[in-house]
């Protein structure tokens, strides 16, 4: 099986379980989904959303936010983990929205990244979930199956992204990246497979008997 023969698989069998992809994190509009990708960091959706009303009843917008004290914003979000650095980024990026973009997110790749706290991946999840450009969000389980499914050769996740970008049409991208997460999730889990256990792994490869070691 050739990779654009694996890449085809993956893309028909993720469909058919996944025909629907809601957003997993919770949010009203651009500014609050932008506020839970960065608090998804080394965190689970399920504890973002746990976390985000409560943030969210401090301010729901830039301008709001760059109001409330960095102290306030750590307490609100201490247990989604590295609450210091998130509480700062929170409070800078929103004043940098509030005073530059007028008050609204923008939509550009560039724009994003220059935010405090915000890398790639971050802005690629905006991108994608909130204004609906094509995009391709790499996180852990996207670079795990990758590499597991053989469609990168895992040396990191930039690599990865580019690789799936190159197997998969453009139109597929954002609802790909959230099948793949999906996926991910349920079956094919970084302990209950190795690339030898779930379903898309031993059709891809039935005769893989060794484990598939994830390259970072």
């Amino acid at each position: 099986m050739t990779k654009a023969d694996r890449a085809a698989f993956v893309g028909v069998r993720l469909e058919e379980l996944y025909p629907g992809t809601p957003i997993p994190l919770d949010h009203k509009d651009p500014y609050t989904l932008l506020v839970a990708v960065l608090l998804s960091a080394q965190c689970t959706d399920e504890r973002v959303n746990k976390v985000t009303p409560g943030l969210f009843q401090l301010a729901d917008t830039p301008a709001g936010m760059a109001k409330v004290p960095v102290g306030d914003i750590e307490k609100a979000v201490r247990t989604c983990g590295l609450a210091p650095r998130k509480a700062r980024a929170i409070s800078e990026l929103s004043a940098t929205i509030a005073n530059n973009y007028g008050g609204q997110v923008p939509q550009d790749f560039d724009a994003l990244e220059a935010l405090p706290g915000v890398g790639h991946k971050t802005a690629s999840v905006v991108m994608s979930q909130a204004f609906g450009h094509p995009a391709f969000p790499v996180d852990t389980h996207i670079h795990r199956l990758a590499q597991r499914w053989g469609l990168t050769n895992g040396k990191n996740v930039v690599q990865t992204e580019i690789d799936l970008k190159r197997l998969f049409p453009i139109d597929r991208w954002n609802k790909l990246h959230l099948q793949i997460i999906f996926y991910g999730r349920e079956h094919c889990t970084a302990r209950g497979c190795d690339g030898t256990v779930c379903e898309i792994c031993t059709t891809l490869y039935p005769r893989r008997k060794k484990p598939v070691v994830t390259r970072k």
